[in-house]
């Protein structure tokens, strides 16, 4: 043991280490790791959006104290586990939430609070802009949001002279530059896969509206310069140290990589930047991401199109709703066991519930139940507001192993909707798809009832649930090893020997979803009409 941290503190002291942060949409996590990828130091900030003029924003001065608690987490764990103060760190790269909307003056001021990619206030401009390009534009896309704003005819939009996400806005800070990693590039404007730039075409169209054209800007001006991963990105300065680090112990000079966005971190952390691989990170949203062979045939308003970290394109079938209805069912019987003096712990009651649901008293397609995880509103299921439901038959076989087995069916459901667009539609085709995330915490359920819906064999691997800020940390490393393509260097030195368990899709399992799939698809007028007949409270949603 005592070699081993002494070999660490070499490494620590030699700066041959990465560090990540990744600024997600309910906590900011820092992870430093070796220059063989392994987990040095973790560090963690919980924070939240908020409205602020009808809008989701994140408090600013937040976005710095969170960056400088979570360092500070790094370097205490640091000194605590090897006496060392950390002056220095081998490469650095910041990695956040893609989309939104960061709009600048000409003096670097913030003309609005941060609008997050939660805000859909941004519909015309959607419908719009994938119309002018034949090329969908979701709503939380940062070009969406810009236009959006020149159609509201807005205050500030004539003082615009920069625009960015959030992880750009960091990384502006702390090293002067104005750039963006190619992925969440990807998620502010259409990326050429060709080029590995903006769509030169769409941004002529975008500038040729009338309503673009009389402002003083063009759209080429205001955009971060898109770079592909293992590209040097700028230096940390002496005010981004600084900022980072207010005790003054990080020297500057460390070399940062491209920022990136969440999409393209959890594909690294994945070990899905290959072409035909792919995964699903699956929480309160969840989206199945696919490095695709070429681009897609038509205008497919179900697939976001975004890239890997290497500028390679990739189709993205993304739900806003998956766990919070299922996680609210799970209480309810949390409760009903208290009632009964028992106590039970969340991997316990997760993993009885979920077995029912595989268990020899579940019917393939759940006995004739239906559910419906809408919490919110769906664009993939075309529903502007969401009510969870639980439907049945009268002659359903309702037990408690349909009911659990409904409630995962119809989980996976809406994300179902855009993969089946690109795999049936545009005949992607699929080597690898990895899971991601706390549903497949409970061995084989999730990942044999995904399997099933997808029909795709669904790996889980021990180092995914290490996460973005991991894999922003693998991205920086990937600085010193960019002589190589990123797929090659993840799979030959990070994954090389990384453990995973593969559930193959059976054929009953597969032909059950595809029955629920059907009634779910088909009673979808059922959602639209509770939302007419069962309005919100004060007609706000929660």
């Amino acid at each position: 043991m005592a070699d081993s941290q002494d070999k660490i503190a070499e490494k620590i002291r030699g700066g041959r280490t990465s560090l990540g942060i990744e600024f997600g949409s309910t906590r900011i996590k820092a992870v430093l790791i070796d220059d063989e990828c392994n987990t040095i130091a973790t560090g963690d900030y919980g924070w939240q959006s908020h409205l602020v003029g009808g809008l989701w924003s994140y408090d600013a001065d937040k976005i710095w104290r969170g960056l400088q608690s979570v360092y500070a987490d790094i370097a205490d764990r640091v000194e605590a586990d090897y006496g060392l103060k950390l002056a220095h760190i081998g490469q650095i790269g910041f990695s956040a939430m893609m989309h939104g909307y960061l709009a600048f003056d000409a003096d670097g001021e913030l003309l609005v609070p941060f609008r997050t990619w939660q805000n859909t206030n941004t519909g015309e401009a959607h419908e719009k802009l994938s119309k002018l390009f034949q090329y969908n534009i979701p709503e939380r896309w940062s070009i969406a949001h810009l236009y959006q704003a020149v159609l509201d005819d807005e205050p500030h939009i004539g003082s615009v002279r920069y625009f960015t996400t959030l992880a750009g806005y960091v990384h502006w800070k702390l090293t002067g530059r104005k750039v963006l990693g190619i992925g969440d590039a990807s998620g502010m404007f259409p990326i050429d896969p060709d080029t590995k730039t903006y769509e030169q075409g769409f941004i002529e169209r975008f500038d040729a509206l009338p309503e673009v054209a009389v402002q003083p800007w063009r759209l080429e001006d205001l955009l971060p310069e898109p770079l592909v991963a293992g590209t040097a990105a700028g230096t940390l300065t002496p005010e981004g140290a600084a900022l980072l680090d207010p005790s003054g112990v990080l020297q500057p000079g460390v070399v940062l990589a491209p920022p990136e966005g969440d999409a393209g971190t959890g594909m690294v952390a994945t070990n899905s930047v290959r072409r035909r691989t792919g995964n699903v990170s699956a929480g309160t949203s969840i989206f199945a991401t696919v490095v695709l062979e070429h681009k897609l045939s038509t205008l497919r308003p179900e697939v976001d199109l975004v890239t890997t970290p290497a500028g390679d394109l990739a189709g993205m079938s993304h739900a806003n709703n998956f766990t919070a209805d299922l996680n609210a069912w799970i209480n309810l019987f949390r409760e009903f066991a208290k009632l009964r003096g028992c106590s039970v712990d969340d991997a316990e009651l997760y993993g009885e519930l979920f077995r029912s649901a595989v268990s020899e008293r579940a019917d393939p397609d759940a006995g004739g139940m239906l559910a419906y995880p809408f919490r919110t509103g769906e664009f993939l299921a075309g529903l502007a507001e969401g009510r969870p439901l639980v439907v049945r038959e009268p002659e359903a076989r309702f037990n408690l192993a349909n009911f659990m087995r409904a409630q995962l069916f119809g989980a996976f459901s809406p994300v179902t909707i855009g993969m089946d667009v690109m795999t049936h539609d545009e005949g992607v085709r699929i080597d690898s798809l990895v899971g991601h995330g706390g549903i497949f915490a409970t061995p084989v359920v999730a990942q044999r009832i995904l399997a099933a819906a997808f029909n795709t064999p669904i790996r889980i691997m021990t180092t995914a649930s290490e996460g973005g800020a991991w894999g922003m940390a693998v991205l920086a490393d990937y600085l010193r090893h960019a002589d190589m393509p990123l797929a090659d260097y993840l799979d030959g030195m990070v994954f090389a020997h990384a453990q995973s368990v593969t559930e193959t899709p059976r054929p009953t399992d597969a032909a059950g979803f595809r029955e629920f799939f059907a009634r779910f698809t088909q009673a979808l007028p059922i959602e639209r009409t509770a939302a007419e007949c069962m309005p919100i409270g004060g007609g706000q949603s929660d």
